[in-house]
Protein backbone atom coordinates (compact mmCIF):
# COMPACT_ATOMS: atom_id res chain seq x y z
CA UNK A 1 0.00 0.00 0.00
CA UNK A 2 1.53 3.31 -1.07
CA UNK A 3 2.00 6.04 1.52
CA UNK A 4 0.46 9.47 0.76
CA UNK A 5 2.93 12.15 -0.35
CA UNK A 6 3.62 14.83 2.20
CA UNK A 7 3.47 18.48 1.20
CA UNK A 8 6.91 20.11 0.94
CA UNK A 9 8.05 21.82 4.11
CA UNK A 10 8.65 25.09 2.24
CA UNK A 11 5.12 25.21 0.79
CA UNK A 12 3.77 27.90 3.22
CA UNK A 13 6.24 30.47 1.87
CA UNK A 14 5.16 30.56 -1.81
CA UNK A 15 1.57 29.98 -0.76
CA UNK A 16 1.67 33.00 1.53
CA UNK A 17 3.30 35.15 -1.15
CA UNK A 18 0.67 34.14 -3.70
CA UNK A 19 -2.26 34.81 -1.39
CA UNK A 20 -0.82 38.16 -0.30
CA UNK A 21 -0.11 39.16 -3.89
CA UNK A 22 -3.68 38.43 -4.96
CA UNK A 23 -5.09 40.24 -1.92
CA UNK A 24 -2.96 43.33 -2.54
CA UNK A 25 -3.82 43.35 -6.22
CA UNK A 26 -7.53 43.06 -5.45
CA UNK A 27 -7.38 45.92 -2.95
CA UNK A 28 -5.49 48.15 -5.36
CA UNK A 29 -8.01 47.55 -8.11
CA UNK A 30 -11.15 47.83 -5.95
CA UNK A 31 -10.26 50.77 -3.69
CA UNK A 32 -11.36 54.26 -4.71
CA UNK A 33 -8.39 56.36 -5.92
CA UNK A 34 -7.54 59.33 -3.72
CA UNK A 35 -6.00 62.55 -5.02
CA UNK A 36 -3.97 64.97 -2.89
CA UNK A 37 -3.22 68.64 -3.54
CA UNK A 38 -1.23 71.00 -1.30
CA UNK A 39 -1.34 74.74 -0.78
CA UNK A 40 1.37 76.57 1.19
CA UNK A 41 0.81 79.46 3.59
CA UNK A 42 3.68 81.61 4.88
CA UNK A 43 3.80 83.57 8.13
CA UNK A 44 5.44 86.95 7.53
CA UNK A 45 6.66 89.01 10.53
CA UNK A 46 5.50 92.64 10.61
CA UNK A 47 6.55 93.87 14.04
CA UNK A 48 8.07 90.62 15.26
CA UNK A 49 11.28 88.66 14.80
CA UNK A 50 11.74 85.43 12.87
CA UNK A 51 11.53 83.07 15.89
CA UNK A 52 8.20 84.64 16.79
CA UNK A 53 6.92 84.10 13.24
CA UNK A 54 8.04 80.49 13.44
CA UNK A 55 6.14 80.05 16.69
CA UNK A 56 2.97 81.51 15.17
CA UNK A 57 3.34 79.17 12.19
CA UNK A 58 3.30 76.21 14.56
CA UNK A 59 0.26 77.62 16.36
CA UNK A 60 -1.73 78.41 13.21
CA UNK A 61 -0.87 74.98 11.79
CA UNK A 62 -2.78 73.42 14.68
CA UNK A 63 -5.99 75.36 14.00
CA UNK A 64 -6.27 74.62 10.29
CA UNK A 65 -9.02 72.08 10.94
CA UNK A 66 -10.73 74.20 13.60
CA UNK A 67 -14.35 75.23 13.28
CA UNK A 68 -13.60 78.90 12.56
CA UNK A 69 -11.25 78.17 9.65
CA UNK A 70 -13.37 75.42 8.13
CA UNK A 71 -16.56 77.46 8.43
CA UNK A 72 -14.89 80.25 6.45
CA UNK A 73 -13.80 77.78 3.78
CA UNK A 74 -17.15 76.02 3.46
CA UNK A 75 -18.58 78.14 0.66
CA UNK A 76 -15.44 78.21 -1.50
CA UNK A 77 -14.82 74.49 -1.00
CA UNK A 78 -18.41 73.55 -1.77
CA UNK A 79 -18.44 71.08 1.12
CA UNK A 80 -19.76 71.10 4.70
CA UNK A 81 -17.46 71.52 7.68
CA UNK A 82 -17.58 67.85 8.68
CA UNK A 83 -16.53 66.73 5.22
CA UNK A 84 -13.69 69.25 5.07
CA UNK A 85 -12.38 68.14 8.45
CA UNK A 86 -12.00 64.60 7.15
CA UNK A 87 -10.34 65.65 3.89
CA UNK A 88 -7.91 68.37 4.98
CA UNK A 89 -4.73 68.11 7.00
CA UNK A 90 -1.88 70.46 7.80
CA UNK A 91 1.82 70.21 8.43
CA UNK A 92 4.40 72.70 9.67
CA UNK A 93 8.16 72.92 9.39
CA UNK A 94 10.44 73.25 12.44
CA UNK A 95 12.82 75.46 10.44
CA UNK A 96 10.59 77.73 8.32
CA UNK A 97 7.41 79.72 9.08
CA UNK A 98 5.47 77.74 6.49
CA UNK A 99 2.19 75.81 6.76
CA UNK A 100 1.19 73.21 4.20
CA UNK A 101 -2.54 72.58 3.75
CA UNK A 102 -3.31 69.35 1.92
CA UNK A 103 -6.72 68.44 0.58
CA UNK A 104 -7.66 64.89 -0.37
CA UNK A 105 -10.62 63.73 -2.45
CA UNK A 106 -11.67 61.18 -5.01
CA UNK A 107 -11.02 63.77 -7.74
CA UNK A 108 -8.04 66.03 -8.35
CA UNK A 109 -10.08 69.21 -8.81
CA UNK A 110 -11.92 68.69 -5.54
CA UNK A 111 -8.68 68.06 -3.65
CA UNK A 112 -7.19 71.33 -4.94
CA UNK A 113 -10.40 73.20 -4.19
CA UNK A 114 -10.42 71.97 -0.58
CA UNK A 115 -6.77 72.91 -0.03
CA UNK A 116 -7.07 76.39 -1.53
CA UNK A 117 -10.32 77.21 0.25
CA UNK A 118 -8.94 76.26 3.66
CA UNK A 119 -5.63 78.06 3.03
CA UNK A 120 -7.48 81.25 2.08
CA UNK A 121 -9.74 80.98 5.12
CA UNK A 122 -6.76 80.41 7.44
CA UNK A 123 -5.06 83.49 6.00
CA UNK A 124 -8.15 85.66 6.41
CA UNK A 125 -8.80 84.41 9.95
CA UNK A 126 -5.24 85.03 11.11
CA UNK A 127 -4.91 88.46 9.49
CA UNK A 128 -7.85 89.81 11.49
CA UNK A 129 -5.54 89.87 14.51
CA UNK A 130 -2.36 90.89 12.68
CA UNK A 131 -2.14 94.17 14.60
CA UNK A 132 -1.97 92.23 17.84
CA UNK A 133 0.19 89.30 16.78
CA UNK A 134 2.66 91.29 14.68
CA UNK A 135 2.56 88.72 11.87
CA UNK A 136 0.57 88.33 8.69
CA UNK A 137 -0.26 85.25 6.68
CA UNK A 138 -0.18 85.01 2.91
CA UNK A 139 -0.79 82.19 0.49
CA UNK A 140 2.68 81.42 -0.84
CA UNK A 141 1.62 78.76 -3.33
CA UNK A 142 -1.83 77.61 -4.39
CA UNK A 143 -2.72 73.98 -4.95
CA UNK A 144 -3.30 72.66 -8.45
CA UNK A 145 -5.27 69.60 -9.45
CA UNK A 146 -2.96 66.55 -9.64
CA UNK A 147 -2.95 64.42 -12.76
CA UNK A 148 -2.55 61.09 -10.95
CA UNK A 149 -3.94 59.75 -7.68
CA UNK A 150 -1.67 59.56 -4.66
CA UNK A 151 -3.21 56.32 -3.37
CA UNK A 152 -3.84 53.53 -3.70
CA UNK A 153 -1.16 52.52 -6.19
CA UNK A 154 -1.85 49.11 -7.69
CA UNK A 155 1.84 48.10 -7.92
CA UNK A 156 2.50 49.31 -4.38
CA UNK A 157 -0.55 47.54 -2.96
CA UNK A 158 0.46 44.34 -4.75
CA UNK A 159 4.02 44.55 -3.46
CA UNK A 160 2.87 45.19 0.10
CA UNK A 161 0.44 42.28 -0.06
CA UNK A 162 3.11 39.92 -1.41
CA UNK A 163 5.56 41.03 1.28
CA UNK A 164 3.01 40.52 4.04
CA UNK A 165 2.10 37.08 2.69
CA UNK A 166 5.76 36.09 2.45
CA UNK A 167 6.36 37.21 6.02
CA UNK A 168 3.39 35.19 7.22
CA UNK A 169 4.63 32.13 5.32
CA UNK A 170 8.10 32.51 6.83
CA UNK A 171 6.61 32.70 10.31
CA UNK A 172 4.71 29.46 9.64
CA UNK A 173 7.98 27.80 8.63
CA UNK A 174 9.60 28.96 11.85
CA UNK A 175 6.73 27.74 14.03
CA UNK A 176 6.27 24.30 12.43
CA UNK A 177 9.59 22.74 13.55
CA UNK A 178 8.91 23.76 17.14
CA UNK A 179 5.42 22.26 16.93
CA UNK A 180 6.84 19.02 15.51
CA UNK A 181 9.39 18.77 18.28
CA UNK A 182 6.66 19.18 20.88
CA UNK A 183 4.54 16.48 19.19
CA UNK A 184 7.51 14.11 19.07
CA UNK A 185 8.28 14.73 22.71
CA UNK A 186 4.65 14.06 23.65
CA UNK A 187 4.62 10.83 21.64
CA UNK A 188 7.55 9.33 23.53
CA UNK A 189 6.20 7.48 26.60
CA UNK A 190 7.79 8.33 29.93
CA UNK A 191 10.18 5.77 31.37
CA UNK A 192 8.49 3.14 33.51
CA UNK A 193 9.09 3.38 37.21
CA UNK A 194 10.75 0.32 38.68
CA UNK A 195 8.87 -1.32 41.50
CA UNK A 196 10.71 -1.86 44.77
CA UNK A 197 11.90 -5.39 45.27
CA UNK A 198 9.65 -7.46 47.54
CA UNK A 199 11.38 -8.59 50.63
CA UNK A 200 11.37 -12.30 51.31
CA UNK A 201 11.04 -13.61 54.79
Amino acid sequence: MSTPMKAPRWLPLPLGIGVGLLGGLGYGLAATPQYAATSYVMVVPQHADSPTALGFAQAYGRVVTGDAVLAGARAAAGAPVDRLRGHVQSQTSPDAPMISVTGTASGGAAAARYANAVAQSLTATANRTAATTGVRLLVFSTASAPDAPSSPSVPLATAVGASAGGLLGALVLLVRPAARREESAAAVPPPAKSLPARETV
